[in-house]
């Protein structure tokens, strides 16, 4: 992958008349027209036109802090750019059933660039998407092509599916010891190519994460972390299911990135109280990448099982009991502000 070089609001009324049908309109969320979605605290997106908006993108634009914005059921085409100055708005499928809706793109970083192929470039801090699928479909396989680009604070993710192909999600806060915190629970991730990557404090909990075949000798790598070396923690992998159907032995846990070949991105992976399939190598689970060994990066597990975990290969490093202590989702994710989604 290249290095990432780009990277009820107050409202005056006329009449009394008028106050009571803005409050009615908040109540019941039944909007009609942007200002008033806008003063909503919840939104409705149907394809088929019986909500508020068609597209999730209007819907996005009409937000404030606060807003709910219900999916109905359906296939959705399209970036959705969530900015940063959309703070505090959810998004999530109206049937609780993530299959049934579907953002889904097909940019690839080659002509659109590492933001603009992403099905859904999401900067927005306090954000919580669930129930849904964010897809990038891009089949050439010759350039990343992004589902999903974190790039805000504070981001929840539960019960989504997140499918690519090369770098499927990215967690970023910017170069430099910048970072973002993400939390993805009870959800579904696949690809084949540094399919979970970035510099981010990410959490992935209690969820599938699932790499492609490629009928392959080589099937790939799950993370690519590029954790600035002044930060503790980067992405941890817990209380989840690696699986594949590919070949024994076939895929790394990670590779060392080095974004844009700074010497300070020391990427951190910690896979603990996790299930690993067979596909997971046992000499070679960690890579190098772009000239940079894998040991310049801080990779380790603790306390998996299943037929992938280690056998007392020497390049499979296991965090003792008393560290594992200290490197719990929560402290991934408390900051200097103490957040705590973890349930």
């Amino acid at each position: 992958m290249p290095f990432l070089a780009r990277r009820v609001a107050g409202r005056r009324f006329t009449s009394a008349r008028a106050a009571v049908a803005a409050l009615v309109t908040v109540a019941t969320a039944v909007t009609v027209g942007t200002d008033n979605a806008a003063a909503a605290t919840t939104i409705t997106v149907a394809a088929d036109g019986s909500g508020n908006y068609t597209t999730i993108q209007a819907a996005v634009a009409a937000a404030s802090t606060g807003t709910v914005i219900t999916i109905k059921a359906g296939t959705y085409q399209g970036q959705v750019s969530i900015p940063s100055s959309k703070s505090g708005i959810t998004l999530q499928g109206a049937t609780g059933t993530s299959t049934d809706i579907v953002i889904t793109g097909s940019a690839p970083a080659s002509t659109a660039g590492t933001a603009g192929s992403a099905t859904v470039l999401n900067l927005a801090a306090n954000t919580t998407i669930k129930g849904l699928t964010i897809a990038n479909t891009y089949a050439a396989h010759d350039s990343q092509a992004l589902a999903l680009y974190a790039g805000g604070d504070r981001q929840f993710y539960r019960n989504v599916r997140l499918l690519g192909y090369q770098d499927t999600f990215l967690s970023w806060g910017g170069t430099g010891s910048s970072q973002v915190r993400q939390y993805v629970y009870k959800s579904y991730i696949e690809g084949a190519v540094d399919f979970i990557y970035g510099n981010g404090a990410l959490v992935i909990d209690s969820s599938t994460i699932r790499s492609l075949d490629r009928a392959s000798t080589n099937n790939g790598y799950i993370t690519a972390a590029a954790t600035n070396t002044s930060n503790k923690y980067g992405i941890l992998i817990t209380r989840s299911t690696l699986l594949s159907a590919a070949a024994s032995q076939t895929v790394a846990l990670g590779r060392c990135w080095h974004a844009g070949g700074a010497a300070d991105a020391t990427g951190q992976v910690l896979v603990r109280d996790s299930t690993l399939g067979g596909h997971i190598r046992q000499a070679g689970a960690w890579q190098d990448m772009g000239g940079f060994s894998w040991k310049t990066c801080r990779f380790s597990e603790y306390n998996n099982t299943g037929s992938g975990v280690t056998q007392g290969t020497s390049d499979r490093p296991q965090m003792s009991a008393s560290t594992a202590a200290s490197y719990t989702a929560q402290n991934y994710l408390a900051g200097n502000d103490g957040w705590n989604p973890v349930p």
